[in-house]
């Protein structure tokens, strides 16, 4: 039988070097639109846990603009730090089913490109 409901289980992107200086990753809000119900500058947290097992609790903020559409806003200092993010790095955040309750818990998963044998190759950060 088809699975009925057509809904993302997780959202990603790559990095840029001003989310890096700012130590904050931007979405526009129909990239999390199935993860998070949109309410302008109210703040919402996400449990995650990376791929060592180590759990995070990330802040995230909800944003309206008139010149580029709602968007959300997902702090993430001692991350960037202790895992040591660069540009282009790419963050996947997959949803962790938890039943009716009210929070939502995440992996988080970080890859970078690496060249090997001049092949790129993307590859999970494990740190």
């Amino acid at each position: 039988m088809e699975n009925q409901q057509e809904r993302r289980q997780n959202f990603s992107k790559r990095l840029t070097q001003i989310e890096l200086e700012n130590r904050m990753i931007l979405f526009s809000y129909t990239v999390v639109a199935d993860f998070f119900e949109f309410q302008a500058d109210h703040l919402f947290f996400m449990n995650a846990t990376d791929s060592v097992g180590k759990e995070w609790i990330f802040v995230g903020k909800f944003h309206a603009s008139d010149t580029v559409g709602n968007y959300v806003s997902i702090s993430l200092p001692w991350f960037a730090v202790e895992k040591g993010l660069k540009a282009n790095d790419e963050i996947t955040f997959t949803e962790i089913p938890q039943g009716n309750r009210s929070w939502k818990n995440f992996k988080v998963v970080i890859k970078r490109k690496i060249r090997l044998f001049g092949q790129d190759i993307w590859g999970e950060l494990m740190v």
